[in-house]
């Protein structure tokens, strides 16, 4: 292939997978697009060279949603906030406002309405050049009301520097946001406080005779220190204030007492009226990493892999190229490989030279579709986009698109159409030709349709890959890649083994025919996965699609056979053309339709994952199984119906009185990412049985009813304290 037009294709491959990646990743106008307003606004009107600016991050919620506090209390997950800044400056942590208790339910949430500032230290470098300088924060957040709704918004804004000698202003603008803002910061007590033990009741003690109080709360920095729904019941005597709180159901009883850390709110009676007070208690705990690491822009250069990680390096190379080997048998590939089938039995009656070379076009194709998807993957998740495998197909965008190929290509192999000339060198003529091209995007083609699917071994490598550095992922995924397009190469390399098949005859359009239909079976699921990430009007335009693909194969192929008729030639054209302006059309109305969160509805004693219900589950000191899937994880899917729903399986279920959550991460879900991120995975499946005693153990990927069986027979008899996320 001509080094050009490699190039070419290449680029296709990778802004292909950059516009499917984007489109997943940023939020677009929906009807949950008005929930949160974000701003990025700064305290001072210019940087001043070695100073401390106080930028912040203002969040307005639509009436009757909340966003969270560093500890959300029974649900939910914080804001967090990712810089870019210019070299040498570095940002700080998070100070976190005082918060509200929000009851949900039987849930009491910590975390605050209608408006809130986040505000962030930032220290300049002591050389600065002549600006103006740019400051950029991504943030994250989950803003709820009785459903949640994952969002994210990129915002920016740029400061002059300070005349030499000079301080910087205060910006008039925001002074008085500023000013209301610290007015919402906890500050230290002024009274001795201390936490002490009344029988089993930790009661937290305001040594301040005299206090006149009402309306008070006290929020811990630990999550699992307090029951957060229980009543908080205040008493004022001589010696003080008095509030009784109650412990976690989560730590065990002879766990040590609760310390006095964390922000106590109360309305203080004085002479000139009721005035709100917030109070830091105990030592300030440090925020999550995400929120509080520092951000210096220039980064040191990457230390050498000492023996130990090379070993591990090895260990996951090794891993991931067995997960590729595998990969070939799982059924998200069959469908391509087929086709490639198909053009060696072409090839069978070419020189063993010419065959190997489609054998190393194939291999190409993989390993550059490897390294592109990689490379993509860890560009993204260095901008703190919380992803992993697959995360392509979390767009409703690119889901529809790869049906729609595949499509394209079925048809062609039912004979309704034909590329060729100039066509040929895209879609299904790209995977069908006898050139070296086709084998090329057959292997592009190949790596694309088998991100849905997790082999064995592979999702423990990938997920060490994409934790260690941009080498290390590109080692594992360059070795996942060799493991895919090994066997191909190897049959390529011994075209003896093709002699050995029948001649090329009328019997391979026979053949042609039915491999066209493991394609219209994959394009069946990949609009089973769409209708799991639209609503009703995004499907409906979804099919619509399907049926212009269609009419475009059809009129292409009708102004081919047109002969020297140039007049039925560019009608023929120019209603493709049509058609395919249509489509784009379509691609937009499905994409303007998203689906909202997806719900797992409980069934068979199956109820939809989240962290505080699996808390609340252990804290019972049941077993509990979380089951990590998605609709377009054909391995998941397998699982699922050929294991999981079996019948000796829910009998051992019941039997061992184990509880059953399940996570969907067909759309993006922040909290299961960080489930995942926390047990080493990167993608689904992901299976975790907590033995309601502080163990828990990873299931493989690839289930078999004797593997949950005796899981499930390994539960311990007895019951023990809560078990936490690894």
């Amino acid at each position: 292939m001509p080094p050009r037009r490699l190039a070419l294709l290449l680029a296709l491959l990778a802004s292909w997978l950059t516009l499917g990646a984007a489109e997943a990743q940023v939020p677009r106008p929906s009807k949950y697009a008005d929930l949160v307003r974000a701003e990025l606004v700064t305290e001072e009107s210019a940087v001043a060279p070695g100073a401390t600016l106080t930028a912040g991050v203002r969040l307005t919620m639509k009436p009757g949603w909340h966003v969270y506090w560093r500890n959300p209390g029974d649900s939910g997950l914080p804001p967090e906030i990712a810089w870019t800044l210019p070299a040498g400056f570095s940002a700080g942590g998070v100070a976190w406002p005082a918060p509200e208790r929000i009851p949900v339910g039987d849930l009491m949430n910590f975390g605050y309405e209608g408006e809130v500032l986040l505000t962030v230290p930032i220290t300049a470098p002591e050389t600065l050049g002549s600006g103006p300088v740019p400051l950029k924060a991504k943030v994250s957040y989950l803003v709820c009301e009785r459903e949640c709704v994952p969002g994210e918004a990129t915002l920016s804004t740029s400061l002059p520097v300070a005349p030499a000698g000079t301080s910087p202003r205060p910006d008039p603008r925001t002074a008085a946001l500023f000013a209301q803002g610290r007015e919402r910061l906890p500050v230290p007590a002024p009274w001795p406080v201390r936490l002490v033990q009344d029988g089993g009741t930790p009661v937290l003690t305001i040594d301040a005779p005299g206090l006149k109080a009402r309306d008070v709360a006290f929020f811990p920095y630990a999550e699992t220190a307090l029951e957060h729904a229980a009543e908080q019941v205040a008493t004022s005597d001589a010696t003080g204030l008095h509030l009784r709180l109650q412990r976690s159901s989560q730590t065990a009883a002879d766990a040590p007492a609760p310390r006095a850390d964390g922000v106590l709110t109360l309305t203080e009676e004085t002479g000139s009226g009721p005035v709100r007070r917030a109070y830091a208690l105990g030592t300030a705990m440090p925020a999550p990493a995400a929120l509080a690491a520092p951000v210096p822009a220039p980064a040191p250069a990457a230390p050498a892999i000492g023996p130990a990680e090379a070993e591990g390096l090895w260990q996951a190379a090794f891993l991931a190229f067995l997960g590729g080997l595998l990969l070939n048998l799982m059924p998200c590939v069959f469908p391509v490989l087929s086709i490639k089938v198909l053009s060696l039995v072409r090839h069978s009656g070419e020189s063993p030279g010419r065959v190997r070379l489609h054998g190393l076009a194939y291999a190409a194709g993989v390993l550059a579709a490897f390294v592109s998807l990689a490379g993509l993957l860890i560009a993204l998740r260095a901008g703190g986009a919380q992803i992993g495998w697959g995360f392509q197909l979390q767009s409703p965008l690119v889901v529809a698109g790869l049906a729609y190929g595949l499509f394209a290509m079925g048809l062609s192999l039912s004979g309704v159409w034909h590329l060729g000339g100039r066509a040929a060198s895209l879609g299904d003529g790209l995977t069908r030709r006898a050139g070296l091209e086709g084998s090329f995007f057959t292997g592009v083609l190949a790596t694309v349709v088998a991100t849905p699917c997790t082999a064995p071994f592979m999702g423990a490598a990938v997920g060490y890959g994409l934790t260690q550095g941009a080498v290390v992922a590109l080692t594992v995924f360059t070795a996942l890649g060799l493991g895919l397009a090994l066997p191909f190469a190897l049959l390529a390399a011994w075209p003896a083994l093709l002699r050995r098949l029948p001649r090329p005859g009328a019997w391979m359009e026979t053949l042609k025919g039915l491999l066209a239909f493991p394609l219209y079976l994959t394009v069946a699921w990949l609009v089973w996965v769409l209708s799991q990430q639209v609503g009703s009007a995004g499907l409906m335009a979804g099919l619509a699609g399907l049926v212009l693909v269609a009419f475009c194969a059809w009129v292409t192929e009708r102004g081919r056979m047109a002969g020297a008729g140039a007049v039925a030639r560019r009608g023929a054209q120019g209603a493709a053309l049509l058609g395919l302006l249509a489509l784009a059309g379509i691609l937009a109305v499905l994409d303007r339709d998203r689906a909202g969160p997806v719900a797992v509805a409980a069934a068979d004693g199956i109820e939809p994952f989240s962290q505080a219900r699996l808390d609340a589950l252990l804290a019972e000191r049941r077993p509990v199984f979380v089951n990590m899937t998605a609709a377009w994880c054909i391995t998941c899917q397998v699982n699922d119906r050929a294991t999981l729903r079996a019948a000796s399986v829910r009998a051992a279920f019941k039997a061992h009185d184990v509880a059953q959550l399940k996570g969907d991460w067909t759309n993006q879900n922040p909290e299961i990412t960080r489930v995942l991120e926390a047990n080493g995975r990167s993608g689904v499946p992901l299976y975790l049985l907590y033995d309601g005693r502080g163990g828990v153990t990873a299931l493989p990927q690839i289930l078999t009813e004797a593997t949950v069986r005796d899981a499930l027979a390994a539960l311990p008899a007895g019951t023990g304290p809560r078990a936490g996320l690894p």
